[in-house]
């Protein structure tokens, strides 16, 4: 339950970027895209926010900074909300995110919240990499040796998903089981329980409720979770997508 909580409160409130300088590591700090004056010029009471409460979810000891960054960052390439990217993706690599996996979450996403919004990271974090001389041998290759395949659980993925789309779209059931689950879900330069990480998040960021019951499974299978997640997940509160239930059943 607590991981789930904090996990929402993330989504929630991923614009509080000057609260979270104690959470870097190695001494570096990035700059927000707008300071604490830029707002109070504009906004008084939203400075105030800001300060107090806004930042307090940075600091709950139910995600760590660096699952916390995942979050944050799949969930603002879910929206595409460019101008907070810079801040963040640095904030990531500060809190030990490495490029690779910032680079395998872009690849991700782009299957779960667009092209268009991967290619819109694609540009903030190239500046961002320029400016880290992080280069092509800190990335993930294009066809790197794939994880094994777990044959039973993919067999009972695509047992659920072939009788609801098979008749209807069946390029669908083709390319998600060749593209996202045999190719895509085993890369491994992001593991598994990042991967679902990001994936849930992006998913509550853009209120995909369809997709969310199976990816928490997912995610519990995946280990990201364990029992509180899944006493969280048979009665959830979203602030983005509602009060829904997710009845535990493993794919």
């Amino acid at each position: 339950m607590k991981l789930m909580a904090v996990m929402t409160a993330m989504l929630v409130l991923t614009s509080t970027r000057w609260a979270q300088a104690e959470h870097t590591q190695n001494g570096r700090k990035s700059e927000p895209v707008q300071t604490i004056n830029d707002i109070t010029i504009v906004a008084p009471a939203l400075e105030k926010y800001a300060q107090d409460p806004l930042p307090e979810p940075w600091k709950r000891p139910g995600l760590t900074p660096r699952d916390r960054s995942i979050v944050t960052i799949a969930a603002l390439i879910a929206r595409n909300h460019t101008i907070e990217m810079r801040y963040y993706f640095n904030l990531a690599l500060d809190n030990g995110v490495k490029p690779r996996e910032i680079s395998e979450i872009i690849t991700h996403l782009a299957f779960y919240s667009g092209w268009e919004n991967a290619m819109s990271a694609v540009a903030v974090a190239k500046d961002v990499f320029a400016d880290r001389k992080i280069g092509a041998e800190q990335l993930p290759p294009a066809s790197p040796v794939a994880l094994s395949l777990d044959k039973e659980v993919e067999a009972k993925r695509a047992a659920v998903v072939e009788p609801q789309f098979g008749n209807v779209a069946p390029g669908i059931v083709q390319y998600t089981t060749d593209v996202l689950f045999r190719d895509l879900w085993l890369r491994p330069d992001l593991a598994p329980r990042d991967r679902s990480l990001a994936t849930v998040s992006a998913l509550i960021a853009n209120g995909q409720i369809a997709q969310i019951s199976y990816h928490l499974n997912r995610a519990m299978d995946n280990g990201l979770t364990g029992r509180r997640l899944r006493r969280s997940s048979r009665n959830w509160h979203s602030a983005p997508v509602g009060r829904m239930r997710f009845p535990r059943c493993r794919l």
